[in-house]
């Protein structure tokens, strides 16, 4: 990308579609910021390095590989597709995304799946506090332990994590893990490659003591 100018890489991304590539290679992303962002066609890119705020931001269709690690806001607003990042990730990883998958070999940081509404994540290492705030839908998955206030104001999206948490957040609770969340879970590594097993597992959700104002629960908001 030295050689690059950030805007001409995405414009050629973008409209990738209207052409005969299928394979995009970027390298030396310097740590730029937005890199793969906006994509709408059924392309493979990887990136050779480190990215800044929001690499693949607003994904669909296509398969991002990161060769590192990415700043804050990865993939965040994700609609389909699958973004892989081969190191750690920063801050909201996955924010608002509504489908796809988003896979972080590494850690990630805090908010991770914050205001989810359907997207898929696979953290094979630990996440930071506050992660699934407010998420309404999708799975979340962690190998590692979780920071404090886990699934705080939490909706309908199930979290999976393997090792401890640290807190829970308002209204987020351990559930029973039944073999249709098993065999979700078990998609989920298989598709992240993550050598672990369902059973390992533990699954957090919502009390849906939230949804409507009550007084009794007035604290907790």
């Amino acid at each position: 990308m030295a050689e690059i100018e950030l805007r001409e890489v995405n414009v050629s991304l973008q409209g990738a579609s209207t052409t005969n590539y299928t394979r995009f290679e970027i390298r030396n992303p310097r740590g730029s910021h937005a890199v793969a962002v906006g994509l709408d066609a059924e392309i493979e890119v990887t990136v050779k390095g480190s990215t800044g705020y929001y690499c693949a931001g607003m994904n669909k269709l296509a398969t991002v590989h990161v060769e590192g690690s990415v700043g804050p806001g990865a993939a965040e607003n994700m609609m389909s597709g699958t973004v892989i990042v081969e190191g750690d990730a920063s801050q909201y990883a996955g924010a608002t995304g509504h489908g796809g998958l988003l896979v972080i070999k590494g850690n990630a940081s805090s908010r991770c799946g914050i205001s989810m509404k359907g997207i898929d994540i696979v953290v094979h290492g630990n996440i930071g506090h506050m992660s699934a705030f407010m998420a309404q839908k999708g799975n979340l998955v962690v190998l590692g332990d979780a920071g404090d206030a886990l699934g705080d104001s939490l909706y309908e999206a199930r979290l999976f994590v393997r090792g401890s948490v640290k807190s829970l957040g308002a209204d987020c609770i351990e559930k029973e893990m039944r073999p249709e969340h098993l065999e979700i879970l078990k998609d989920l590594l298989d598709k992240a490659g993550a050598d672990a097993k369902p059973e390992e597992f533990k699954r957090y959700g919502s009390a849906r003591k939230l949804y409507n104002f009550n007084i009794d629960h007035a604290d907790e908001y």
